[in-house]
Order: C-alpha cells, then sequence, then structure tokens
C-alpha cells in the first residue's frame, strides 16, 4: 500500500508474513528448486558436494564465535542424523534390518531434539546446559543401538505403531509416531513464532520443515544429506538476523537502535531533518508505578513515534528518547507530521487497571474497561534541518536538542524548530 506522498506503508499482516518467509520459507523453496536432481547445471555439481559440509563448518564455527549454544547443538544434531542414515544405509522405511530401526528413530528423535534446543535458553556454547545436551544426546543413540539387538525387536516394532488407518500415511515413508512427533513439534514451533515473532524461532521452524523433507530424500531420488544441509543454513541465516537485531535494534521498544541511526545519518544526501522526541515525566512514572509499568508505558509510545507519518524513520536514541529521521525533507516540512504525532500521543488514554500492569484504552471504552488509575502522557519534539551552518550530523541533532530544550522550557508537549 502507498501513502499520498509515495511512501509504502507497510501493514503488520505483511511484516509478519514476511518476518515467517524470509529468509528460511524461501531459502527451503530454493533448495527444493536446485538441489533435486538435475536441478542445477552438471558444473555446478563440484559445488553442491561440498555444500554440507561448508554449512556445517561455517555453523559451528558462528555459533561458537556468537557464544551460541543452540546453534553449535543444532548443527551437530543435524549432521549426526545424516550421519547415521548414511553410515546404516538408512535410506527410508523400506531399509532392511538396523537400517530400517535408525531410520524410524531419527525420523521420531529428529523433530523432538530440535523442538527442544528452541525452547532452550541460551546461555553460551560452552555453558553446562550444553554439555548436558551433548549427555542426553550420546544417551538416545545408546539407546538406539539397544533397541536394535535382534531379543528388542517387539520394542523396535513400537516405532512402526500406528495410530489409524496405514493408507492414510502412506505417501510418506515416516511411521505414524515419527509424524505424529513432526506435527507436534511444527505446531508447538508455529505457535512460538506467534507469540515472540523473531527469527530464530521462523529459523527453527523452517529447518523442521527442512527436515521432514530430508526424510523423503531416497523415495524422491534427491540427497537428504543437502536438505539437512540446507535446515543448517537456515538456522545459520537465523542467527545472522538475530545477532544485527541485537546489535541495531532496541530489544524494549521493537525499534531501530542507536547504531542504526548512525548507519543511516551518514548515508544520507545533503537534505534531512531530525527530531528528538522526549516522552514527557517518564521518570515520575518511574518512580511512582514502577518500572515495570515505565517500560510498558515506553513500549506503548515507542509504537506511537514509529507510525510518524511523513517517511520519518524511528531508532530508540536513548533512555526516553527517540531520534526521527526524515531523509529528504527540511524542518518545515515536518512539523505538521510531528505535529500529528503528538496530539496523537497527548490523545491516547493509558489506564492502571492493577500493579505492574498498564494498558491502552479504547477511544470508546464499554462496559467497566475504564476501571483503573488513568495515566496521561505526552511528547516534546524538536527538529532541526541539515543546512550551511549545521551541515554534520552531529551538528543536525545537537540543533535539534537546542530545539527540544526549548520545548521542554515552554511547558513541555510542544513542538519547536
Amino acid at each position: 500500500m502507498v501513502g499520498g506522498e509515495g511512501v509504502v506503508i507497510s501493514s503488520p499482516a505483511w511484516k509478519w508474513l514476511y518476518s515467517f518467509l524470509v529468509p528460511g520459507g524461501l531459502l527451503l523453496l530454493a533448495g527444493l528448486g536446485f538441489l533435486r536432481p538435475r536441478g542445477l547445471p552438471g558444473w555446478m555439481q563440484p559445488i553442491v558436494a561440498v555444500y554440507p559440509y561448508i554449512v556445517l563448518v561455517v555453523g559451528l564455527l558462528s555459533g561458537w564465535y556468537f557464544d551460541r549454544s543452540r546453534m553449535v547443538l543444532a548443527m551437530l544434531t543435524l549432521a549426526v542424523a545424516d550421519g547415521a542414515l548414511q553410515f546404516f544405509g538408512a535410506g527410508d522405511a523400506a531399509t532392511p534390518g538396523i537400517g530400517r530401526i535408525v531410520f524410524h528413530a531419527v525420523a521420531f528423535l529428529l523433530p523432538l531434539n530440535l523442538m527442544a534446543l528452541s525452547l532452550m535458553t541460551e546461555r553460551g556454547a560452552l555453558a553446562r546446559s550444553g554439555i548436558v545436551w551433548l549427555s542426553a544426546a550420546l544417551l538416545q543413540w545408546f539407546l538406539v543401538g539397544w533397541v536394535c539387538r535382534p531379543e528388542l525387536a517387539e520394542v523396535a516394532a513400537s516405532l512402526e505403531i500406528a495410530y489409524v488407518n496405514p493408507r492414510l500415511t502412506a505417501w510418506t515413508p515416516i511411521a505414524q509416531p515419527a509424524l505424529l512427533a513432526f506435527v507436534v513439534t511444527l505446531v508447538l514451533q508455529l505457535s512460538r513464532f506467534l507469540v515472540y515473532k523473531n527469527a530464530v524461532e521462523s529459523g527453527f521452524l523452517w529447518a523442521l520443515v527442512a527436515s521432514f523433507i530430508a526424510l523423503h530424500g531416497s523415495r524422491f531420488g534427491w540427497s537428504p544429506t543437502n536438505y539437512f544441509a540446507t535446515a543448517g543454513l537456515i538456522l545459520f541465516l537465523a542467527l545472522l538476523e538475530s545477532s544485527y537485531k541485537m546489535t541495531y535494534h532496541d530489544e524494549l521498544t521493537g525499534v531501530p537502535g542507536r547504531l542504526a541511526l548512525d548507519q543511516a545519518l551518514h548515508g544520507l544526501g545533503h537534505r534531512y531533518a531530525v527530531a528528538i522526541v522526549d516522552i514527557d515525566h517518564l521518570t515520575d512514572v518511574n518512580e511512582i508505578c514502577g518500572h515495570a509499568v515505565g517500560d510498558q508505558v515506553l513500549q506503548m509510545v515507542a509504537s506511537k513515534i514509529a507510525s510518524v507519518s511523513g517517511g520519518g524513520k524511528t531508532f530508540r536514541y536513548s533512555g526516553e528518547e527517540f531520534a526521527v529521521l526524515f531523509p529528504g525533507k527540511s524542518a518545515g516540512e515536518t512539523l505538521a507530521h510531528l505535529e500529528t504525532l503528538r496530539k496523537t500521543v497527548e490523545a491516547s488514554r493509558l489506564v492502571q487497571p492493577g500493579r505492574g500492569h498498564v494498558r491502552e484504552q479504547p477511544e470508546q471504552p464499554s462496559g467497566d474497561s475504564s476501571t483503573g488509575e488513568e495515566l496521561s502522557m505526552t511528547i516534546s519534539v524538536g527538529v532541526a534541518e541539515r543546512d550551511d551552518r549545521k551541515t554534520t550530523p552531529e551538528q543536525v541533532i545537537k540543533g535539534a536538542y537546542k530545539a527540544l530544550y526549548r520545548a521542554k522550557l515552554d511547558g513541555g508537549n510542544l513542538v519547536k524548530r
């Protein structure tokens, strides 16, 4: 959707869909197109042959460098699963003997392990939790080897129990217990993405899908190893995206941080304006209502500032201050947009229904929704533009601060230039 001034407006639904599909979904789609037989020209096959090893090495080194235990353990889990299938010749359920047992064991354990890694709290690549996980993984493979003994054939057969008519699942070589494990973990992982909406949850979701596809490789004539590698690549890119957001985005408010502002400022031309937005009396809210309420107020006001019109890009600049960058505009051209923003924040009704909690009140409350202590929040704004006297980003920001101070001295809840 495009606004009146030619600015692209991203709806929440589009942002959700983009974060869900990119990069994991698109990468898996590319894998389905290029990693199938004859998907790439012959001269590229040597690259495809080393692709899994490159992903494994890069993933392990990146996980160690960024101190992400989940990345390291997920890479090892995928590599061990693929290695077990290759070593025992367990291409699919049609493989006889031990290979058949190993296939069904891998198909059952892999989604559960990936889901457990997704749920695990990140504590660093060399943390105690990583050692515990490796011990648990070794125990799993000990149990698989134990189940492969001839006298335990009945136990091994439990991996192929049919809960429903087998004809309903004849389309897949995966037995029904493993199929159930995949369905449950996919639903849980999708739920986690819907709640947290971050790259890591999306990455684990698409890694599960890629692993599911990998287990169908022998039936359809493609290499399971390449799709396990694609699952690893998806997780690697999720790590990069997560690390980028931790560096350039403010975790509390969800808007880009100061480093992102510095980068954006030095990539501009000669015409731009910067507004510094300060939340009035937020310190008082923290002292009276507590920091939990203060953080919620900060998040709510930040969402209003991030929706500023006129093509403004919002960044968190300091504790209760935000910078709004207007590329290609003068300070005068931003005033109407900033005044609209000021009125929007002023008109917002925040209600504290209970201790430690605050929510935004609808414009026309119904029933008892208005109960609770009401908080009135306002903002003060100072804006400056690049001109002959203010030629550097630092000077423009300093000019915006001077205008902000004038707004504060005049009582706040004002826009000044």
